[in-house]
């Protein structure tokens, strides 16, 4: 089988936003990852092995320093999470960086989360930085781009919890913290904004050790760090 030049041009044109929101495409690599789309009902537009078109082939459409036996160009799936449910949810204000948000997914998949939800200047889901980060686990996470002030306040109005991160909250380890709430984390820079701030109702700390000079904690370690002490055994 040989890639067509019209083929090569499609697919090496995913690796730019633009492209993947014009045509509601996007591309993976792996035999795991594709696995995993297609499991979670992604639907293929095309699937290329590389014992199919030869190494060169595969390298000139492979976004990876050392191409994967497989790439393939799947259609975005829209999902509509539903907050209804009680269970421990997630807001992004703001994460930038696509490793940030591809670990942040996955460690979200780890603990269980109902959603993850991200402002919308936040990174692209489907960018492939994030896709490659996420491990499979971007395919089983419930994820949405909304206005998360809004989101705060529709918690609040339902009498749950919404917690965010500052320097002067309570020590997260002493805090009593609901299976059933809201957790905002913020820019990588900047933290929560001022307009998601307004929105939490509880302002909670993870403590650095005494000495430490460390100005702060990655959003992704961050993230981690919390998802550990809402889902401890009460």
């Amino acid at each position: 089988m040989q890639l067509t030049n019209a083929e090569i041009k499609l697919i090496r044109s995913l690796s730019e936003k633009k492209y993947r929101d014009k045509l509601s495409l996007f591309v993976v690599e792996g035999e795991k990852m594709l696995g995993e789309a297609l499991a979670s009902g992604y639907e293929p537009v095309s699937i290329w092995r590389r014992d199919m078109i030869g190494d060169a082939a595969m390298a000139r459409i492979s976004s990876l320093s050392s191409p994967s036996p497989v790439l393939a160009v799947l259609r975005k799936k829209e999902t509509l999470p539903d907050t209804a449910a009680p269970g421990l949810y997630l807001a992004l204000d703001g994460v930038r960086d696509p490793g940030n948000m591809g670990t942040i997914i996955r460690t979200a998949d780890w603990f269980g989360v109902k959603a993850v939800f991200a402002s919308p200047d936040s990174v692209e889901l489907y960018n492939p930085k994030v896709i490659q980060s996420t491990m499979g686990s971007l395919f089983r996470c419930n994820f949405a781009y909304t206005d998360i002030p809004g989101l705060c306040r529709n918690f609040r109005s339902g009498g749950r919890e919404v917690y965010g991160t500052f320097l002067d909250g309570d020590d997260i380890y002493s805090t009593p913290l609901s299976s059933d709430a809201l957790i905002v984390m913020g820019n990588e820079s900047h933290g929560i904004s001022d307009a998601c701030a307004a929105g939490v109702s509880r302002r909670i700390l993870i403590p650095k050790a005494a000495g430490s000079a460390a100005e702060s904690l990655n959003v992704a370690v961050a993230t981690a760090v919390c998802l550990s002490q809402f889902c401890r055994p009460k």
